[in-house]
């Protein structure tokens, strides 16, 4: 449907402002975001959800900032619609050179994901909501014992378009314009319930139908805790994508 496709790019327009229009305290870093991202379907009805991920923090290759463990177990209610419910470990590195202990995270989260495919292009999208346990810190180099918390909530849209008059297939190259919102809620917000937003542009290349190697480059605009600070991480992000099937027969 033309008003779908329409939508699609007004909604990524519009999410896309914050790359060009930001406030003036804004810091700003280069990052390279490595991942792993599997679904792996074990009968018609059940699936497993696994992404591995971890970031540099500084000028691109310096040190890390955020490693990523995460994993689920999905619901199909058909071919194009999927339920997951999961649970991430997230260990945030030492944000600057006068904190030596990293922060750990328990990340329990719930998802409703949907495909819309037809012969030429692809969109995905998923709702996502996520229960956030961070450690505190007593001092730069001491954790507490107990934890923040705070609940998030995450909508993603994703489109893939082809580079190729044969469409979206092995061996040649498609387009993608990425865009994820996030949206904290929860007793201990006060200033940032405008967390984040990160947009993607960049390709595909699918080896066969069940892998694809995703690159490109990556805006994330973050509101921090203060509320009137902000951050601004230009990234180049690689993936690699597997999506498996076991069923018999198949």
């Amino acid at each position: 449907m033309k008003w779908k496709h329409g939508f699609v790019w007004m909604f990524l327009l519009l999410s896309s402002v914050s790359v060009w229009a930001q406030p003036k305290n804004t810091s700003h870093a280069s990052q390279v975001w490595l991942a792993y991202f599997n679904q792996t379907r074990l009968s018609n009805k059940w699936g497993l959800w696994g992404d591995f991920q971890i970031r540099t923090r500084e000028d691109l290759v310096s040190d890390f900032s955020t490693g990523i463990a995460r994993v689920g177990l999905t619901y199909l209610v058909d071919d194009n619609v999927r339920l997951t419910l999961g649970y991430g470990f997230i260990n945030n590195f030492p944000a600057n050179d006068n904190i030596t202990v990293s922060q750990p995270e328990h990340r329990p989260w719930q998802q409703v994901q949907w495909f819309t495919r037809n012969k030429r292009t692809r969109l995905m999208q998923y709702i996502r909501l996520e229960e956030r346990y961070r450690k505190r810190y007593l001092s730069n180099t001491e954790l507490a014992d107990s934890y923040s918390f705070n609940f998030r909530m995450r909508y993603n849209i994703f489109y893939q378009v082809p580079l190729h008059p044969e469409g979206i297939v092995p061996g040649k190259l498609s387009a993608i314009i990425n865009d994820e919102l996030h949206i904290n809620f929860g007793k201990q917000i006060v200033n940032n319930y405008f967390d984040q937003n990160r947009l993607f542009l960049g390709l595909n290349y699918a080896f066969d139908a069940s892998n694809n190697l995703q690159f490109g480059y990556l805006n994330t605009f973050i509101q921090t805790a203060a509320g009137n600070q902000y951050r601004n991480i230009n990234a180049l992000r690689v993936a690699y994508l597997q999506n498996l099937d076991l069923r018999k027969g198949r």
